[in-house]
């Protein structure tokens, strides 16, 4: 329904529809609680209802639903979040915006739920039952502590479960999976790495990012890539299977991190390199952008600790089966607000083209810094020219080259894209050419040379979103 507004309560022949499996209700005025007739769509799949008005606590029937997306975002939801369900994966749900949310996930950083005294039912226990409670506590803390210290005595410390969803994979496997790491099986070589694709036991792909020990930092970008796959899970962000801390058969060091395979490649490859027949199209280029800034997104502000990605370019954007986008390579990541990974002059910080004017004055990383990458890279999406074109000097760069068509309303001269596709009317052509504008506007408003005046990279969704839904209503309507 984007482009329409709607008021007053969700309509409620909606309940009726048991075999819907897409239900987008988002940015209307839509009030009150969720009706309960809702709890009979358990077709769906994906459901939108963000920016809304909607009150209440979130529906415990959610929980039932087999959903893959579920954006509850700016509402005025309140009470416990659910924790079954849609709701046990936070890269699957948003509740941003509900001021008054409590409990669910740890990694949401929501307030503990305040448990309510039923003063009609409390009761004062008496003293020896208070003292014989507080003497079987001790009692059990006491035989806790014997059993944990004679485990440590016998050298069986507790291993962690963060590590225990990480699948073990040794450097026989890894040489078996990718061919005893064969020319053929390389998809991608930088200074520090290389990239094979492999497969391992059930037909499962995967892509082997193995280290270059010899190349200065490399084993600190291993350490430091492996803390951040630790904390972070998002759909936009590349899954990690497993690391590989090992020898080869030379006893020479061996690290690797094994990622799920990606089969349509990097972004890079489609706009700069003729592996691919056909070209990316309008749509698939701001569905692209959407994702990076939700990956981005979920880094900067929904991440207990904030994360910074410091190497975001086309090349570390790569595509599934269905062209999702999913940010990878954290080798120059580091996360704010701790004392780990701290900058110094010898760091290399991002990509010459990409990396904002500050870190080249030697300022810190900082989130503004991913922000002004993302809208080099947006610019580069949509003119298909790269900030090192050969075209461009000290005179002409990127965002002049941009600048000056927006001033001489020259949009379309600019645009790599077939946007004809979607202009069958003069009038579609003049909507269509307001979206690139549009677009072309955020990419220089992101790479803006003061961090302050940068887009805040939760607005950049929000508009790109807005800019998706009128090129649809566009192709839907012509």
């Amino acid at each position: 329904m984007g482009g329409c507004n709607f008021t007053g309560n969700i309509p409620s022949g909606l309940g009726g529809c048991a075999s819907l499996s897409y239900l987008y209700i988002n940015d209307n005025l839509f009030q009150g609680m969720l009706p309960p007739s809702l709890s009979s769509m358990r077709g769906l799949i994906e459901l939108d209802l963000s920016h809304n008005n909607f009150s209440g606590q979130i529906p415990p029937f959610l929980e039932g639903f087999s959903l893959r997306a579920l954006n509850l975002s700016f509402n005025t939801f309140e009470g416990e979040v659910p924790v079954k369900g849609v709701f046990t994966n936070a890269s699957e749900f948003s509740i941003a915006g509900n001021g008054k949310l409590c409990g669910g996930l740890v990694e949401l950083g929501l307030p503990k739920c305040k448990k309510k005294e039923n003063k009609k039912h409390k009761r004062r226990f008496p003293v020896f039952v208070i003292v014989l409670l507080i003497a079987s506590t001790l009692l059990v803390v006491l035989f806790v502590v014997y059993v944990l210290f004679k485990k440590k005595r016998k050298g069986q410390p507790s291993q962690s479960s963060t590590n225990e969803r990480f699948l073990k994979v040794s450097y026989d496997q890894l040489l078996k999976a990718t061919d005893d790491f064969s020319e053929a099986n390389l998809i991608g070589k930088g200074g520090s790495s290389s990239v094979y694709k492999g497969v391992l036991e059930h037909d499962r792909f995967i892509a082997v990012k193995v280290l270059h020990l010899q190349i200065r930092g490399a084993h600190k970008n291993f350490v430091r890539e492996c803390e951040v796959w630790r904390t972070i899970r998002h759909r936009n962000l590349l899954k990690i299977i497993t690391s590989c801390s090992s020898v080869d058969f030379q006893g020479n060091d061996f690290k690797a991190l094994v990622y799920e395979f990606m089969p349509n490649g990097s972004l890079h490859d489609w706009l700069h390199s003729s592996v691919h027949a056909s070209t990316l199209n309008l749509l698939q280029k701001i569905n692209i952008m959407i994702d990076v800034a939700s990956a981005l997104d979920y880094l900067h502000n929904l991440c207990v600790t904030t994360i910074v990605h410091c190497d975001l370019k086309p090349s570390n954007i790569l595509l599934d089966d269905n062209m999702v986008a999913h940010v990878g390579d954290f080798g120059l990541a580091r996360f704010i607000g701790t004392n780990s990974y701290i900058n110094n002059s010898s760091v290399v910080k991002g990509t010459i083209g990409y990396a904002p004017p500050e870190y080249g004055l030697g300022s810190e990383m900082t989130s503004s810094g991913d922000v002004y990458s993302f809208g080099i890279m947006l610019l580069e999406v949509m003119t298909g020219k790269s900030p090192t074109n050969d075209i461009f000097n000290e005179d002409l760069g990127l965002r002049k080259f941009v600048s000056m068509a927006l001033v001489d309303h020259a949009v379309t001269d600019v645009i790599d894209s077939d946007a004809s596709t979607l202009q069958s009317t003069e009038a579609n052509g003049k909507k269509v050419e307001e979206c690139l504008a549009s677009t072309l506007k955020i990419g220089l408003a992101c790479s803006a040379d003061s961090p302050a005046q940068r887009m805040k990279i939760e607005n950049v969704v929000r508009e790109l979103h807005h800019i998706m839904d009128d090129l649809q209503n566009i192709q839907v309507r012509k």
